[in-house]
């Protein structure tokens, strides 16, 4: 399955590590595959005639785990990483982690494995010995980084694999791709490592708007859309062309760029994703600029409406703040009573669920109602 003919003379090592939460806060069922890749040869996994064997089923401690990672990355033979498990942020130093069995949000630091100590371990092999098959779930806020950047990798080491968005609420993800994966090595093929991952992509029945690696994909990319995209004239970032027309007063222009980048995020990575959702808060930007509160208010509800429930954010993520703060504000912009009536019992529902820094936020929304509902109908 593996290297090549000099490497597969030297004993391998296969390195099984499936790991996640117990509780709520698992995302994926990542134990499900256990008995499946047990029932693979450690020599079939390593590609060699003979392997050694290493295997971590829900690991509790990150610093054992390195231990084990790192006698792994120093055997000089080729080395075959199976990784099954989630991806977790650290807000504060903004790091991704691999979640161990008792990772909990606010003791991720210490309870979690970082990703970069798995990285700068296999990164130190030397090239062309190393294949890291990963099978990953991103938490919303992960998800969110991978818009913005590709996952941090080893480098000289051929990884594969899929990362899949956050699952709905009290929902976990099946790791697919490694089932296919054991399903397919357990036959004692012995494949190169691309034909392999394609046939378990294949075999997968893989989340929608998965992140895809291979060679093919050196950063992270979505999966093919079953039906080609609908390739929408734009630039590759409008973003500099939109202030300009909004500055200068071309609201209309602007919003129709926004408008069609919005359209361009949804076809190629779908609606409700980060990628849509960003510039749905650019449509609410240029209505402010537009002096339309109206529309900007309700348009920045429904941002932080589609980040708390189908991306599962947090409350006090920055972005779900920022999007009540700014719905909010705009509602005390509007002049229209009859207008600010239809939209407040959404911005009070959002209020509550997002207090954010300001601790009399809400009454002060309560009390603007009252005084509005004191008013004659506009």
């Amino acid at each position: 399955m593996q290297i090549n003919g000099e490497a597969q003379d030297k004993p391998g090592t296969a390195l099984l590590l499936v790991a996640a939460p117990a509780g709520k806060g698992r995302l994926t069922d990542a134990g499900s595959v256990i008995p499946v890749l047990a029932a693979v040869s450690p020599a079939v996994l390593a590609g060699t005639a003979t392997a050694t064997l290493i295997e971590l089923a829900d690991p509790l401690d990150p610093q054992a785990v390195l231990t084990r990672i790192r006698g792994a990355a120093a055997s000089e033979g080729p080395l075959t990483v199976v990784l099954v498990g989630q991806l977790q942020l650290d807000r504060r130093q903004r790091a991704v982690h691999l979640a161990l069995a008792r990772t909990t949000p606010s003791t991720l630091r210490y309870t979690a494995l970082p990703w970069a100590w798995l990285v700068n371990e296999l990164r130190q092999r030397r090239p062309g010995t190393t294949t890291l098959y990963v099978d990953l779930v991103a938490d919303a806020e992960v998800w969110q980084l991978l818009g913005r950047e590709p996952l941090e990798l080893p480098n000289g080491a051929r990884t594969y694999g899929v990362i899949a968005p956050p699952p709905g609420r009290r929902r976990t993800t099946q790791p697919a791709y490694t089932h296919a994966l054991a399903q397919i090595l357990r036959t004692g093929r012995r494949s190169g490592p691309d034909e392999l991952h394609h046939d378990a992509l294949q075999r997968a029945a893989t989340v929608e708007n998965a992140l895809i690696l291979g060679p093919e994909h050196p950063a992270v990319q979505p999966l093919p859309a079953e039906v080609p995209p609908v390739h929408v004239p734009i630039e590759d970032d409008p973003h500099e062309r939109i202030a300009a027309l909004s500055q200068a007063g071309h609201h209309r222009e602007a919003v129709a760029l926004a408008l069609a980048a919005e359209q361009h995020a949804v076809q190629s990575f779908g609606a409700d994703t980060f990628a849509a959702v960003h510039w749905v808060e650019v449509r609410a930007h240029l209505a402010s600029v537009a002096n339309d509160p109206d529309q900007s208010c309700a348009l920045w509800l429904h941002t932080a409406q589609i980040r708390l429930d189908t991306l599962q954010q947090a409350p006090d993520t920055p972005d779900v703040e920022t999007a009540v703060d700014r719905a909010h504000h705009q509602w005390d912009r509007i002049r229209n009573a009859t207008h600010a009536r239809r939209l407040a019992p959404q911005l009070v529902a959002q209020r509550r669920r997002v207090p954010g820094r300001q601790r009399a936020a809400l009454d002060a929304i309560q009390k603007k109602l009252e005084r509005l509902n004191s008013l004659p109908p506009s």
